[in-house]
């Protein structure tokens, strides 16, 4: 038998919980699907990379939806380390920086026990996924910018045009996230492969 790595048991955890979304909107009617759900955070980066685990999944619909309960989804490390993963349902879109096509943008990602007629699971594109990081710009944020530039999905000359691009329509003090991302290319410059 095949022996289950730490992403893969993220993985199947991550399967689980979109799973039980699925569940939870089954009461729709169907003219609302396909409802898209947008990855983006630690969640999408595991997506893309097939790195580091965490433990929220911030996500953006396409339609409001409710949910009547928190969704959970418990399991174990292969170290045998307790687990949960959970649906952050507390995200918002619209305190971070975001480019005004992400979500066109984004990727599909095929997820086994998800209907695609239902629930599109989609991830922010890298160099979106990117752009995200910079307004918080945590130790976390630079680690995950270094690992996307290091497996060859981002540059600097796109970040920096999609940070520019994605900072012409907010408001507020801006020159912190430019510094963020001036430091963030030099970042991946020294990470590119």
């Amino acid at each position: 038998m095949k022996e289950r790595r730490p992403k893969d048991a993220f993985r199947v955890a991550f399967a689980e919980l979109l799973g039980r979304v699925q569940q939870a909107l089954t009461d729709a009617k169907p003219p609302v699907f396909p409802i898209r759900m947008y990855i983006a955070g630690g969640a999408a980066l595991n997506l893309l990379t097939g790195a580091r685990v965490t433990e929220d999944v911030d996500a953006s619909f396409s339609k409001r939806v409710l949910l009547n309960e928190d969704i959970e989804v418990s399991y174990r490390d292969p170290d045998g380390r307790a687990r949960l993963l959970y649906l952050d349902r507390n995200y918002n879109d619209a305190l971070g920086l975001l480019h005004e096509d992400a979500y066109a943008d984004s990727r599909i990602v095929g997820i086994p026990g998800v209907d695609k007629k239902h629930i599109e699971v989609r991830a922010l594109a890298a160099v979106d996924l990117a752009v995200t990081k910079l307004a918080r710009f945590s130790d976390q944020d630079r680690a995950d910018i270094e690992l996307l530039a290091a497996r060859g999905l981002i540059d600097s000359a796109s970040l920096r045009k999609r940070a520019e691009e994605a900072l012409g329509g907010y408001v507020g003090n801006l020159a912190p996230v430019r510094h963020s991302l001036d430091i963030a290319c030099r970042l991946i410059a020294a990470a590119r492969p």
